[in-house]
């Protein structure tokens, strides 16, 4: 089935009327374009997963604070396009800003306490954009499957908070990180990044690290490791860090003591780009 490029609601619905129904599975990758290896995995992992594939690309304003990239987000659709057709993609959603978002709008979706820290204490409003814009899509293409990275886990767990509380029969599936071959976490903005910032930037990757390796040799003590690792972080002269901290995975609130599981997520910056990672830790008794 040839790709077909849909840029209306009502273009997108009609293109779904044939794709396959009955006990076929339909799978939706949300991206903001620019596709990068990362797009790639989750494009293949739901392509053998399901028997029809969307891929929406759609730079979604109301996730941007008025200081962020929105302006200078990455926007590439020739070349996102070729790579959709290259992966067997179904159908692109590429609506513009008035589809979406119409001058009538006034409806907005808010996830408390799983927002409240990490990204959502540093990024005010932004997983309120997130969840709307994720539900919209959930609406209009009726995905069985939704997938997600792994580097933007407390995303992932904000939408499964929504698809939850309002019962949407939809499974949220999360794909792991794709990573450089010197384990910087592949991202979109990764491009804003010169040379010595490149470099400077795997610092983040290298203190997650560290801080799994100390929760696999028994540290309980989460204050203490955050330190080790913000010591780590202190390092590299190049990097501004706005949070280091061991979060509960499901709930994403801070953990003082490490009893079990524990996600360790940082954010830095480097100049203008803002970079995110984490990496899930058990201790050796989970």
């Amino acid at each position: 089935m040839a790709l077909v490029v849909a840029t209306s609601i009502a273009g997108a619905r009609e293109a779904m009327e044939v794709a396959p129904k009955g006990g076929s599975s339909r799978g939706l990758v949300p991206t903001m374009g620019a596709l990068h290896e990362g797009h790639h995995e989750l494009i293949q992992v739901a392509r053998r997963e399901c028997d029809w594939l969307a891929v929406s690309i759609f730079v979604n304003p109301t996730q941007f604070g008025p200081e962020e990239d929105f302006d200078t987000y990455p926007r590439d659709l020739e070349s996102d396009l070729a790579r959709c057709r290259q992966l067997g993609v179904d159908l692109v959603f590429q609506p513009g800003r008035d589809e979406i978002y119409p001058a009538t709008h006034r409806t907005f979706v808010e996830i408390e306490t799983v927002t409240s820290h990490l990204c959502g204490r540093f990024r005010p409003g932004h997983f309120r954009g997130v969840a709307t814009i994720v539900l919209k899509l959930l609406n209009i293409l009726e995905p069985d499957r939704a997938y997600f990275g792994e580097k933007d886990a407390q995303q992932t767990v904000v939408v499964r908070q929504m698809v939850k509380d309002l019962h949407l029969p939809v499974n949220i599936r999360q794909v792991p990180t794709v990573r450089d071959t010197d384990g910087l976490a592949i991202s979109s903005r990764n491009r804003h990044l010169g040379l010595r910032e490149r470099k400077a930037a795997t610092v983040l990757f290298r203190t997650l690290k560290e801080i799994r390796t100390m929760v696999l040799q028994g540290a309980r003590d989460a204050g203490q490791v955050r330190r080790n690792g913000l010591r780590l972080l202190s390092r590299e002269p190049l990097v501004q860090v706005e949070y280091l901290d061991l979060v509960d995975p499901e709930t994403m609130q801070p953990v003082s003591r490490i009893q079990g599981p524990v996600r360790a997520a940082g954010a830095i910056r480097l100049g203008r780009v803002r970079l995110i990672d984490n990496v899930l830790c058990e201790d050796r008794d989970g």
